[in-house]
């Protein structure tokens, strides 16, 4: 009887499972058509003659390796930089006392409801006061902090008892060093996820590399995938294969990563 009232959520989890693996399936099925069997109707799901031909002129059409490169220096330099202020930010918000904390934590949160293209402006403007146009500071430093990363971690920071603070105190144990010593070995899972976060977010980051870059020495690939779709049409075919392997790292790296998340999700006290 038990079984049988978990069919229904079973069922709802299969299709959603499906739905979302349907458009990637579709991704990597058309990267390997040719033009003519792309447009086919009805369509094919499983290409009938595969090809590798729109990879190979996709990478060779548009400079993917300097794209890539780009990408991974931002993604690095972001990832670090995020973890290392969630991390300050988190334990001052779930461990210290100063007047005000909770009302700047909810001021904190708040950004968080404002869209980007509300900021847009005065960022272009400030970034380009500061003389940092088509540099990597500019792709850089102003997401250095991420609001949701430190609302997360704050959450696990404060799930870990006081009493840890008060033993490390006694045995001479500084704020910083337990901080770094007894906080963040606890809090790997959580720490990890920001992080991937931060290099989702870094990696399909497009409207602002593509505003605040003028060459394709500094653009990441999210820009580099924008050459498939010109005023003339789009090419299907090159874009899906470049979409396959701009896509394919950041899906590698997330299976690895995934129990960290859903453990620090766990822990956090955040429900999906």
């Amino acid at each position: 009887m038990y079984r049988l009232r978990n069919v229904p959520v079973h069922v709802l989890l299969i299709a959603g499972a499906v739905s979302m693996i349907l458009p990637f399936f579709w991704m990597v099925s058309t990267s390997f058509k040719t033009p003519q069997e792309i447009f086919l109707f009805p369509p094919t799901w499983v290409p009938q003659s595969p090809t590798v031909h729109n990879y190979v002129q996709a990478w060779s059409e548009v400079p993917f390796p300097r794209y890539f490169l780009n990408t991974i220096i931002i993604a690095a330099c972001m990832v670090c930089g995020v973890i290392i202020t969630s991390c300050l930010a988190a334990y001052a918000f779930a461990k210290l006392e100063f007047p005000g904390r909770e009302t700047l934590f909810i001021l904190m949160l708040s950004m968080m409801i404002v869209p980007q293209a509300v900021y847009l402006v005065p960022s272009f403007i400030i970034v380009s006061a500061l003389g940092w146009m088509d540099t990597y500071m500019a792709l850089i430093v102003p997401w250095l902090a991420q609001i949701f990363s430190i609302f997360l971690l704050r959450q696990q920071f404060r799930s870990i008892p006081n009493d840890y603070y008060d033993a490390a105190l006694i045995d001479g144990c500084s704020r910083m060093g337990f901080l770094w010593k007894i906080l963040v070995p606890l809090s790997r899972p959580t720490i990890i996820t920001i992080g991937l976060f931060a290099l989702l977010g870094s990696w399909n980051s497009f409207i602002w590399p593509l505003i605040m870059t003028n060459t394709d020495t500094l653009r990441p690939i999210q820009v580099g995938l924008s050459y498939f779709a010109q005023e003339q049409g789009t090419e299907h075919g090159l874009m899906m294969a470049a979409a396959t392997f701009c896509v394919a790292p950041v899906i590698v790296i997330y299976f690895f990563a995934q129990k960290q998340v859903i453990e620090s999700y766990a822990k956090s006290g955040i429900k999906g």
